[in-house]
């Protein structure tokens, strides 16, 4: 059996950011109290400076009003970064995050509690997931989509600090809902066809709302539908984990907090997937939310990690790939395996940086799950 603590929250609903810089200063348009002194102590990071340990949970974790006037939707400008996720697209649109869509962690892990109510070790987990393989780490900075100059200067390769657009690496990657797999087009901005296909579904299993059994649904024709038509398809840790993930926090995060029916509208998911908006008058969730849920998603249409190994429609189980009842095991992949191979060599400022964002990553779900931790730099 799987038990939804098993799946890695590697959310591609979660990473979307930061206001327009201008003249080098950051605007602070809709941020709390709590992210303009976090946000004035990352501003004055240096490159190479200490990234600091990642905000505790929230004070208040209960349902509140989070679309109001000093979270106003705002569309972006010339020059701002979304992604494609939904969901940090409309916080960076409310203020929540920052508009231009680069972030440090602490913001991302203090504007995903805020405006979504997201679990801490799980956002404390996807934030260093995502800055581990997509963000700066000399700066500490990430953009929510495509690789921005403004995160600072590269990294030495392999590493390319390419942001949460970036296929393949962190929390993103093939069959998305609303997104088309990296190989067969734009894999950050929402598909029309895909979108209509989301509501088609709901329609059709869901009597018009998204719920589990609409998810469920969904994610496998999405699977299908990638092992049909790409030939590069490849759908093993992390992304296997997230996929599920991304399924049930549809349903977690997108519902009014003071709604227990646990579904989604049409109206409420075209209000996010489409226009990155919180519906009028949205409230939170009513307690801190994870992936509850994505157990259930797997369950209906279960299949291994793998991949298409030789064009469309050969897709074969990947032995080498954690599976969703061996969560250590991703951890230790994604450490030993995904983090090592961009970072092979590091040195100085660099190296440090890297034992405290694995330090970070680690102090999330696995220190929970009972992994071993894995220093794979050494210890400062």
């Amino acid at each position: 059996m799987f038990s939804s603590k098993h799946f890695l929250a590697l959310i591609s609903s979660i990473l979307s950011i930061f206001c327009h810089l201008t003249f080098g200063f950051p605007s602070f348009e809709g941020l709390s109290e709590r992210d303009l002194k976090d946000d004035h102590l990352a501003s004055r990071q240096a490159v190479g400076a200490d990234p600091p340990p990642p905000p505790g949970p929230l004070d208040f974790s209960g349902s509140k009003l989070v679309n109001d006037p000093s979270h106003a939707w705002v569309s972006p400008r010339t020059g701002d970064i979304r992604g494609p996720c939904p969901a940090l697209n409309t916080l960076a649109n409310h203020g929540y995050l920052p508009r231009d869509g680069i972030v440090t962690p602490t913001q991302l892990i203090n504007g995903v509690q805020e405006g979504l109510n997201l679990e801490n070790s799980i956002a404390v987990f996807v934030t260093y997931a995502a800055m581990l393989t997509d963000g700066n780490l000399l700066t500490n900075k990430l953009s929510i989509g495509r690789k921005s100059s403004r995160t600072g200067p590269d990294p030495p390769p392999p590493a390319t600090a390419g942001g949460l657009s970036t296929p393949g690496l962190g929390p993103e990657g093939d069959a998305s809902l609303t997104r088309v797999d990296d190989a067969l087009g734009d894999n950050s901005d929402l598909n029309q066809d895909l979108f209509n296909q989301f509501i088609d579904f709901c329609n059709r299993y869901g009597g018009g709302y998204y719920n589990l059994t609409v998810a469920a649904e969904l994610r496998w024709a999405r699977i299908q539908q990638s092992i049909s038509t790409n030939p590069t398809f490849s759908f093993v840790a992390p992304r296997y984990f997230t996929a599920y993930a991304e399924s049930a926090l549809i349903i977690n995060a997108f519902v009014d907090g003071r709604n227990t029916s646990r579904h989604l509208s049409t109206a409420d998911a075209t209000a996010f997937f489409k226009n990155n908006r919180f519906p009028l008058g949205f409230f939170r969730a009513s307690q801190p939310v994870g992936n509850d849920g994505a157990a259930q998603i797997f369950g209906a249409h279960p299949i291994p990690p793998g991949s298409n190994v030789n064009g469309v429609n050969t897709y074969t189980a990947d032995a080498n790939s954690a599976n969703l009842a061996q969560f250590c095991v991703m951890y230790e992949n994604f450490v030993n395996r995904t983090v090592r191979s961009l970072y092979p060599e590091p040195t100085g400022a660099l190296r440090r940086n890297l034992i405290l964002n694995l330090k970070y990553f680690f102090s999330g779900q696995p220190s929970k799950a009972g992994c071993m931790e894995i220093p794979p730099y050494g210890q400062l």
